[in-house]
């Protein structure tokens, strides 16, 4: 099976969070018998940043300009059996006629942005990477973000069919290892600067580290700009690439996640962060956000802080407890969101749609954890069974009916639908600091 991807970056992780979940992505890929082939713009922020050279198992194409590369990409396309298009390609549009004019199998949009593509929609502009007939001509729609966000690709850009595809991670890359006196802090951030996250860091880290002046915070990433608010117990730790990133989590008894605020208010929209701390067991301080429990169970996997208050009684928290919520998320990952169940998943997706050419031969799944995103189409079943294991952690029995559906019981067609597209089965409806331009400034996961 051959994949041709047209995207933003594999081959550099500064300032982005698409490499890698897409390096994750290809290993498992590769490693189920695919070939990949990625298609970047060779470009001067990544180029100057670039920490991978080649795909194994498949090919990394640079290029300087569109024209240049044309003409590679449709020999590569006219043996496809999936080509690809994913949001902030920086040649989207061309990417886009190349793709539905070719001999590829199945035509794939993958949205890893997909509440800023809406957002900008909303503000009545369209994204550079989509074209005047948006998705309508795609053969599929992935989306990093489940829940509402599926239903604005369908009804705003056209798609026929969006399904989440969430983020996972690899975990032969992020796992517990020695800390590092560098990076060893009582709570730590990694995350590239944006704006709109600059409020909930300062409630949740920057006032918290205030409060706290004997306590070491430490913040990883790139883009900060020379008036962030630093304080004499915040240290900066410049872009770190992902192999840095298992001593940076394993360096700190707690890491704090925020979300980009289009993908908080639409919610299912799990950070590529939150599975890389999880897998290198870390316990994880996390903003909120709906659909946070379909992948990790708050209070019992995850810590959840609204205020700086949270923030400061999850410090005061035992390293005994913090070991024992750290140890649940990684057994919760390792068995849902790793890069192999996504790749299971994709082609899952895949063959559930009308055969086509490429389809035909697809290779059998191979043996291995469920796939994440079924957490969706899987629905209750798999929610029942993980409640099951932890039934004796649990305050009240009641806690197991705050969920959306009552334990034993099975969703309905209409229950199985809005579980595959990542949204609540409402009760009684079982029926149912550096450079870069500013086109790439919104995609910190």
């Amino acid at each position: 099976m051959k994949l041709v991807v047209f995207g933003l970056t594999v081959s550099s992780s500064w300032g982005n969070g698409h490499a890698t979940l897409w390096r994750g992505l290809i290993r498992a890929l590769t490693a189920r018998g695919w070939s990949v082939v990625f298609f970047e713009r060779d470009v001067p922020w990544y180029a100057g940043a670039r920490d991978l050279d080649a795909i194994e198992g498949g090919a990394l194409i640079l290029y300087d300009d569109w024209d240049s590369a044309a003409r590679t990409a449709r020999a590569h396309l006219d043996e496809a059996d999936v080509a690809m298009v994913t949001s902030y390609c920086p040649d989207g549009i061309a990417a886009t006629e190349l793709v539905l004019g070719s001999k590829a199998g199945t035509k794939v949009f993958y949205d890893l942005d997909t509440p800023v593509t809406l957002a900008e929609l909303e503000r009545g502009a369209r994204p550079a990477y989509v074209g005047a007939r948006g998705l309508a001509d795609f053969d599929l729609a992935l989306s990093y973000t489940g829940g509402a966000a599926l239903d604005g690709l369908e009804t705003r850009l056209g798609a026929r069919r969006a399904v989440p595809l969430y983020g996972h991670v690899d975990p032969t890359v992020h796992r517990p290892c020695e800390p590092r006196e560098a990076y060893a802090g009582a709570l730590s951030y990694l995350g590239t600067y944006t704006a709109d996250r600059q409020t909930a860091l300062e409630r949740l880290m920057i006032e918290p580290a205030r409060l706290r002046p004997a306590a070491r915070f430490v913040i990883g990433g790139a883009q900060y700009p020379q008036e962030f608010p630093w304080g004499p117990n915040v240290w900066f730790v410049r872009h770190l690439p992902p192999d840095e990133h298992p001593a940076f989590f394993s360096s700190s008894r707690l890491t704090l996640n925020v979300t980009r605020q289009a993908m908080a208010a639409m919610g299912w929209c799990p950070s590529g962060r939150l599975f890389e701390a999880a897998a290198c067991g870390t316990a994880i301080l996390t903003d909120t956000w709906d659909g946070l429990d379909a992948f990790f169970e708050p209070g019992d996997e995850i810590l959840v802080a609204r205020d700086t208050e949270d923030t400061l009684a999850a410090l005061d928290r035992s390293d005994a407890e913090l070991a024992a919520i750290s140890a649940r998320a990684r057994e919760r990952v390792l068995a849902e969101h790793t890069s192999a169940a996504r790749a299971a998943e994709f082609e899952q997706i895949l063959g559930s749609m009308r055969p086509a050419r490429s389809m035909a031969a697809a290779p059998q799944a191979r043996p291995g954890p469920v796939p994440g995103a079924t957490l969706a189409a899987q629905g209750a079943d798999r929610h029942a069974r993980h409640r099951a294991r932890r039934r004796s952690r649990l305050p009240h029995p009641a806690a197991r009916l705050l969920k959306g559906i009552a334990a034993g019981r099975q969703p309905g067609r209409r229950g199985r639908r809005a579980a595959l597209r990542g949204q609540r089965i409402p009760r009684g409806a079982h029926d149912r600091c550096g450079g870069g331009q500013d086109l790439f400034r919104d995609l910190a996961r």
